[in-house]
C-alpha cells in the first residue's frame, strides 16, 4: 500500500458508508490563510464571573451548589424541550415533526483552570461514572430513544465557557450520524455475526500502523477513514453495546485512555488542544442492539500548528470530506508523543 502515502485517493468509512478524499501531496503546500490565536490563557481555579463555577449564579438566576466533584444540571438554554407539543407537518415535500428531549450540562471538575488533560485519572473516572448514570437515567424516560454525550473544548470549537464541561443531549429519535452507524453496524452484524469494530480492531492491532495507545481494555487509534487531521477514536477491545456494559474495574482503563490522549494532544502543539468529542453507542429504544460496539471519537481542528486549523468549506461542503496529512502520519506523530508522556 505504498502508493497510499503519495497519491490522492479516497478511503471508505464502514461505520457511515461514506468516503473521504485523501491528498497526501497537499501537506507540502505553503499556508497563507487565517491563523488562530493559540490558547495560552492562565485561568484561576475559581472565576467569580463563570456561570459554571461552584457557588456562582448562572444566567437564569439559579445558584450552583458548592460542588467538589462532578456536577450535572439541566441546560438553562436547552436545544430540545421535554414538553414540546406533539405535531406533524406533511404537505408534499414540506415535512416536519415534533422532537422532544432533555439537555444537560456536566461540569467535569470544580476547578475552573483544568481540562480533562489536567485532571488525574481517578477524577476522569468519576466523569465516566456520571456518563453511565446519565445514560441509564435519561434512557429510561419514555420519550427518550437516544443519549448523545459530547464535549466541545476551546473557543475555536465554539465553546463559550472555558470551565471544564461537556453536554448530554437526549432525544426521542435517532440523530443523522447515529442512523448511519446503526444501519451499517446492523448490516455487518447480520452477515458476520460479529460487530464491525470487533473485526476492524483485529486488523488494526495486526497492522500497528495507526495505533496511538492501548491498554488491557482499550485501543486508541487514528481511524483509517479519519477526516480531521488528528482525529482519534477510543474503542473497547470487547464488543459492548453502550458504556454501561463496561465492567466497573475497566472504567479506570477508559479514564487512562482519555487521559493519555488529551495529554498527548496538548503536547502536539504545546497548547490547550481544542476538539469536539462524542460517544456513539446503542439507542435506548428497548430494541435488540447487539450489533452496536460503542466508541468515543475526537475531532480536533488544528492542522499544522496551534495557529493553523482545518476548515470544512468548499469541496468539503459541496463534495465530500477531504484531508491532507494521512492518518498514518498523524498516528505516528501522536504515538511518539504518547510513548514519551512521562
Amino acid at each position: 500500500m505504498e502508493n497510499i502515502q503519495e497519491y490522492s485517493h479516497k478511503r471508505y468509512n464502514p461505520l457511515t458508508g461514506e468516503w473521504v478524499l485523501v491528498s497526501p501531496h497537499r501537506a507540502k503546500r505553503p499556508w497563507q490563510g487565517q491563523e488562530e490565536e493559540p490558547s495560552k490563557e492562565q485561568r484561576p481555579s475559581h472565576d467569580p464571573t463563570c456561570y459554571l463555577c461552584a457557588g456562582n449564579k448562572r444566567a437564569n438566576g439559579e445558584t450552583n451548589p458548592d460542588y467538589n466533584d462532578v456536577y450535572v444540571f439541566v441546560n438553562d438554554f436547552s436545544a430540545l424541550q421535554k414538553d414540546s407539543k406533539q405535531f406533524t407537518v406533511n404537505d408534499g415535500l414540506i415535512k416536519a415533526e415534533a422532537e422532544q428531549g432533555i439537555c444537560k450540562v456536566i461540569c467535569f471538575s470544580p476547578d475552573h483552570s483544568k481540562s480533562l488533560a489536567d485532571m488525574n485519572v481517578k477524577d476522569i473516572q468519576k466523569v465516566i461514572h456520571t456518563w453511565q448514570n446519565e445514560y441509564v437515567t435519561l434512557g429510561k424516560q419514555p420519550n427518550i430513544n437516544y443519549v448523545q454525550i459530547f464535549e466541545n473544548k476551546g473557543a475555536v470549537m465554539g465553546c463559550s465557557n472555558p470551565h471544564p464541561h461537556g453536554q448530554i443531549w437526549s432525544q426521542s429519535t435517532l440523530p443523522n450520524e447515529v442512523v448511519k452507524k446503526d444501519n451499517q453496524q446492523k448490516a455487518y452484524f447480520k452477515t458476520h455475526q460479529k460487530t464491525l469494530l470487533q473485526d476492524y480492531l483485529k486488523q488494526e492491532l495486526k497492522l500497528k500502523e495507526r495505533l496511538v495507545f492501548e491498554n488491557r481494555a482499550f485501543v486508541v487509534l487514528v481511524p483509517f477513514w479519519a477526516v480531521w487531521p488528528y482525529e482519534v477514536m477510543i474503542v473497547p477491545k470487547q464488543p459492548q453495546e453502550d458504556i454501561t456494559k463496561l465492567p466497573r474495574e475497566e472504567t479506570i482503563l477508559f479514564a487512562e485512555a482519555i487521559s493519555v490522549l488529551t495529554k498527548t494532544y496538548d503536547k502536539l502543539f504545546n497548547t490547550s488542544f481544542p476538539y469536539s468529542s462524542g460517544i456513539h453507542q446503542a439507542p435506548t429504544n428497548g430494541e435488540d442492539n447487539d450489533h452496536w460496539h460503542w466508541h468515543m471519537s475526537f475531532y480536533p481542528p488544528l492542522l499544522r500548528s496551534a495557529t493553523v486549523k482545518k476548515f470544512m468549506v468548499g469541496y468539503e461542503m459541496f463534495g465530500m470530506a477531504q484531508r491532507d496529512i494521512t492518518p498514518e502520519t498523524a498516528a505516528k506523530t501522536l504515538k511518539h508523543l504518547a510513548d514519551n508522556l512521562y
